[in-house]
């Protein structure tokens, strides 16, 4: 449900050896470069788990990067990028790759699975063959398991199929597939290749050897591993094998001998069996995982996105234990964000890794922390699912654990928390258009601050309600709160006047829509004088895009000729200020560096 990895994995493969890009659609914009450089056959294969599943989004990527990376790449590509996946990709809708092939792989007909049920040793007339390729829906898996299963148990007799119960699984869950499944369950009770089966469905990628070593460790958990704990390495071996001819495992991939892995059916439905039926060995079995996996790392505190891999599948296997608490506190606070600096967010860039780990505390996303979770910590991991939704572009999902946090906040009554959370939902519902709606939290914001009493957030609560008011067309307001938060950071930090950075900029945006060019620029010149080397690269490409707006306001006083400023005009001013605007941030980064 991440591609970080993949871009990590890809980025490196097409030869990128700079320093790890900030954010998930840079890396996609850099790939995109890469891979344009020669004629490339890239293969996406399995897309959907990156994508909106059916409903108001259906199809749409949840991935930042991958917009970046397909968008481009459906504009100018000199080879060739093939896509699988169950849902058609919304983003490509309209575009020029939206003309290009596409090839339904729609399941087998009658007469084709007939004809793989027989090369796998099935033995029937042409007409049972077909009748039975027709009853599993020519699911190719469910065929591959049902030829296996027949020519194993039953000697290929195609008649013994009556003998498969018939479950009620929605056949678009691959429910063809677990009719089969069921039936090697009951074949195979008792039998070291049912426990593989099980322990197969605790993990969600193939299992690495250690991690089956960890799990076949003493003491044997219960109803699970009693029968694999102590098999010999042939013994072991022999038991893979009979499951992989049976097609119930995958055959052996070159780069890891000795790590397992079967079709997402197969892994889904025994881990289902395995939950339902010993619920115990499951928690067992997950708690046993998440202690393999925080102790794997050679480093306590990883520094690349791979060495820290470990740690977010520690996550995930100890919320499946029931020890959320214990994951939060021993593995995520601590080593995935190291504290409050946020680490593989602000630094890695591994907003989609962060947010896969972060959907474990909940139940489900986005709205309802898991039980688990002590209440201090219930508000924290929704505001941080919230920053990570926005800052993925999925705001609708980013509004309901936003609002949840801020309803958590409210009934601890914490007026500083509310404060934030008020805020952050003011400038999130600015983004989805919802202006009223942002003046309201705008509004809320700036109460819940002063009944905090934290001189910080009172001051800056004012210039999120003042953006608010701007963007409702209520500009004598927004200037008077603008000019009030100043008035407070002046009582703060006497040496600095004017709002700087973000606050700043929201200012001169104000400021600039009421004509008000030159007061602009006489800021811009002070905050020039204040800038220090540690100052971030936006805050610098903030104050040259305002200044850079300023020249172009006040060049049009000098051509009033243009009547550009005319409100029927005001699309082609917004152009124009985006084209001085690039080179404005084109100049901050090059005087950065």
């Amino acid at each position: 449900v991440s591609a970080d990895g993949f871009f990590d994995d890809a980025l490196g493969w097409f030869g990128y050896e700079g320093e790890p890009l900030p954010s998930a659609w840079d890396k996609g914009k850099k790939l995109v470069e890469l891979v344009r450089q020669q004629r490339s056959l890239l293969i996406l294969d399995g897309l959907e788990p990156l994508q909106y599943p059916p409903g108001e989004m259906q199809g749409q990527l949840k991935d930042q990067g991958m917009q970046a990376l397909l968008k481009d790449l459906a504009r100018a590509n000199p080879g060739l990028c093939v896509i699988s996946t169950r849902m058609a990709v919304a983003e490509l809708e309209g575009t020029a790759a939206n003309s290009s092939p596409k090839i339904l792989l729609e399941n087998l007909s009658p007469q084709a699975g007939a004809q793989l049920l027989r090369t796998l040793g099935v033995q029937g007339s042409d007409n049972e063959l077909t009748a039975a390729s027709s009853d599993f829906g020519g699911h190719a898996l469910a065929l591959n398991l049902l030829g296996s299963y027949l020519a194993t148990v039953h000697e290929g007799e195609i008649r013994k199929r009556d003998l498969i119960p018939h479950l009620s699984d929605d056949l678009e869950k691959g429910g063809h597939a677990r009719r089969v499944m069921a039936s090697y369950e009951k074949w195979l009770h008792g039998k070291p290749e049912l426990d593989i089966l099980y322990l197969m469905g605790l993990f969600d990628r193939p299992a690495a050897a250690g991690a089956l070593a960890a799990l076949r460790a003493e003491p044997a958990i219960a109803g699970l591993t009693d029968a694999v704990q102590n098999l010999s390495d042939a013994q072991w071996r022999f038991a893979v094998k009979h499951l992989r001819d049976l097609r119930l495992l995958s055959a052996t991939e070159n780069n890891d001998k000795n790590s397992l892995d079967c079709h997402p059916l197969v892994r889904e439905h025994f881990g289902e069996q395995l939950q339902r039926t010993n619920p115990d060995g499951w928690r067992a079995a997950h708690s046993r995982l998440y202690d393999y996996y925080k102790s794997l790392p050679e480093k306590h505190l990883p520094d690349t996105l791979e060495e820290m891999e470990p740690l977010f599948a520690a996550v995930a296997h100890g919320c499946l234990a029931g020890r959320h608490q214990q994951a939060l506190d021993d593995v995520f606070w601590p080593r995935i964000y190291r504290g409050g600096e946020k680490y593989s967010i602000h630094k890695l860039g591994a907003f989609g890794a962060d947010l896969a780990a972060l959907s474990n505390f909940f139940e489900p996303p986005w709205r309802q922390p898991a039980a688990g979770l002590g209440n201090m910590w219930k508000a924290g991991v929704l505001n941080w699912a919230g920053y990570g939704l926005r800052a993925l572009g999925r705001l609708r999902e980013a509004d309901e654990a936003m609002q949840a946090c801020m309803e958590m906040y409210v009934e601890k009554d914490d007026a500083k928390e509310v404060a934030i959370a008020a805020g952050n939902l003011s400038e999130l519902m600015l983004t989805l258009g919802r202006v009223a709606q942002a003046v309201d939290y705008g509004r809320q914001s700036v109460d819940y601050a002063d009944r905090s009493g934290d001189d910080n957030w009172i001051y800056a609560s004012r210039t999120t309600y003042a953006d608010a008011l701007h963007q409702s067309g209520a500009l004598d307001e927004a200037e008077k709160q603008f000019r009030d938060a100043e008035t407070m950071q002046q009582q703060r930090q006497p040496d600095y006047r004017y709002l700087y950075s973000l606050r700043g900029f929201l200012f001169c945006d104000l400021l600039l829509s009421r004509g008000h060019a030159r007061e602009v620029l006489q800021r811009y010149e002070k905050l020039v004088e204040w800038r220090l080397p540690s100052d971030s690269l936006l805050d610098f490409a903030l104050e040259e895009l305002s200044a850079g707006r300023a020249h172009l306001l006040l060049a049009l006083e000098k051509h009033p000729e243009l009547d550009i400023l005319h409100p029927e005009r005001s699309r082609g001013m917004a152009h124009a200020s985006t084209a001085l605007s690039v080179t404005q941030l084109s100049h901050a980064e090059t005087h950065m560096q």
